[in-house]
């Protein structure tokens, strides 16, 4: 299985999401790749923390790649990377990816991703993309590559009117590049139960016919702490609310 995480909006956890779905899937057991394709690099410093990642490896190092002409092409492992924990590896970002932007679109290397993945397939049961906040090269390229979507709701009203935008932009990749992606479900980040703004917000997704899935993900100072940490909240703690919402929330998408 090979999820995307996006939203054209930042701000919305994405990378929080991204890590601790990932994170919660290796320490079940099962082989992962999680790939940061966000030149903010929040999933990669999340993982390694302050440690760089091995010289070579990344998602900018592979599409500087795959720009060169070479008898030999390096394989789309050379590019990724062990993380400290069991089971979880990790194509690093980096703010390289900006510089090679222009250059992808206009040498049109919008499928190396799928195919790398293609290459790699047996080596992970899962693959989870982190994506920048905007329908760039990058983003486009891990839509082309995933089987599903994953979309971090805000609970904000705007972002709210943004979501059919943002569906129909993975419908038309759907459409013209990856019969087989679809919209996997809204994952409610930052839902505060008490207050009546979110709830009416996220009822109107659900009236709207939207696929809310349950549960929400709340609010929790132990999200900065785990990022401080770099641990994600699985392996910081693992009985803490959150980390169970997060864990309930992953059993719904394998059940």
């Amino acid at each position: 299985m090979r999820r995307v995480v996006f939203n054209q909006k930042g701000g919305v956890g994405k990378s929080t999401i991204t890590t601790n779905l990932a994170a919660i899937a290796a320490a079940q057991g099962q082989r992962v790749l999680l790939i940061d394709l966000d030149r903010q690099a929040n999933a990669t410093r999340y993982l390694l923390g302050d440690e760089p990642p091995p010289e070579g490896t990344g998602s900018a190092a592979f599409f500087d790649n795959s720009l060169k002409f070479s008898v030999r092409p390096a394989k789309a492992t050379d590019f990724i990377t062990e993380t400290p924990f069991e089971n979880l590896h990790l194509m690093p970002a980096s703010a390289e990816l900006d510089e090679l932007h222009s250059k992808l679109e206009t040498r049109h290397k919008i499928y190396k991703l799928r195919d790398a993945l293609n290459d790699v397939a047996e080596g992970y049961d899962q693959v989870w993309i982190d994506t920048p906040p905007a329908l760039n090269f990058y983003t486009r390229s891990a839509l082309i590559a995933a089987d599903s979507c994953l979309i971090p709701f805000d609970c904000d009203e705007f972002a709210r009117r943004a979501l059919y935008e943002l569906m129909q932009n993975v419908q038309e990749i759907q459409a013209d590049h990856n019969d087989a992606l679809h919209v996997e479900g809204i994952v409610v980040n930052q839902f505060q139960p008490r207050a009546s703004l979110p709830q009416r917000t996220v009822q109107a997704l659900i009236d709207e016919g939207l696929p809310v899935l349950q549960p929400y993900l709340g609010s929790s100072v132990k999200v900065k702490e785990s990022h401080e940490r770099a641990l994600p909240l699985i392996h910081l703690e693992p009985n803490h609310g959150l980390t169970q919402a997060y864990l309930a929330l992953y059993e719904a998408l394998s059940g």
